[in-house]
C-alpha cells in the first residue's frame, strides 16, 4: 500500500467512526433551573410574560450592548415575536410566545439562525409558594439532527447553558424584589 492509499483509508475510517459515534450520541438536551422570588405569583407572571422585560435580566440578551431588536405582535400575548441580531456571541434569531397558561406557564419557542440554526423550547413556569413567594422555573430543551448531534458527546449543555440561566434568574429575582 502506498502513502496515498493509507491516508485515504485513515480518512474513511475516521469518517465511519464519526458517523457511528453520532448514532449513539444523545439526540437532544434538556435542563431547568428554579429560584424563589419574594413577590406574589401574579406580579412575577405578568413581568415574565412580557418578553421585552428580558432586556433587564436575560444574560444572553445582555451579552451585546448594541443588540438590534425588532418586535412583532403584542408583547405578553401568544404570537408575540422578539427578534434580535447581535455580535458573534448573541447571534441572530427570534423567540415567540407560543402558549400562555395564566399565572402558571409561558411557553416560548426560540429559533436561532446564527451562529448555528436550531430551535429550542423554553418554558417559564410560576408556582405560588405563599401569598408573597413564587417559585420560577426556567427550562430549555432542544433536539439536534444526526450527525450534528455528535457535539453533545463533547458539550455538556446543561452545565454550559445552565449557568447563564441561573445568573439570569438571580437578576430576575433582584429586579423584582427591588421593585416598589
Amino acid at each position: 500500500m502506498n502513502t496515498v492509499s493509507i491516508i485515504a483509508l485513515i480518512i474513511v475510517l475516521l469518517a465511519i467512526i464519526f458517523l457511528l459515534a453520532a448514532l449513539i450520541a444523545p439526540k437532544g438536551y434538556s435542563f431547568k433551573r428554579e429560584i424563589t422570588i419574594n413577590k406574589p405569583v401574579q406580579l412575577v407572571f405578568d413581568y415574565l410574560r412580557h418578553l421585552k422585560n428580558q432586556d433587564q435580566f436575560n444574560k444572553w440578551v445582555m451579552m451585546d450592548p448594541h443588540l438590534k431588536k425588532s418586535f412583532r405582535g403584542n408583547d405578553g400575548e401568544v404570537g408575540f415575536v422578539y427578534a434580535w441580531e447581535g455580535n458573534k456571541q448573541a447571534g441572530v434569531g427570534e423567540q415567540e410566545i407560543i402558549r400562555i397558561e395564566n399565572n402558571r406557564k409561558i411557553e416560548v419557542e426560540v429559533r436561532f439562525d446564527k451562529p448555528m440554526k436550531g430551535v429550542a423550547y423554553t418554558p417559564f413556569t410560576t408556582m405560588p409558594i405563599s401569598n408573597n413567594e413564587t417559585k420560577v422555573t426556567w427550562g430549555m430543551s432542544s433536539k439536534m439532527n444526526y450527525p450534528l448531534n455528535i457535539i453533545l458527546l463533547f458539550m455538556n449543555m446543561d452545565k454550559m447553558l445552565g449557568k447563564d440561566v441561573e445568573g439570569s434568574l438571580e437578576l430576575l429575582k433582584q429586579n423584582l424584589e427591588h421593585q416598589n
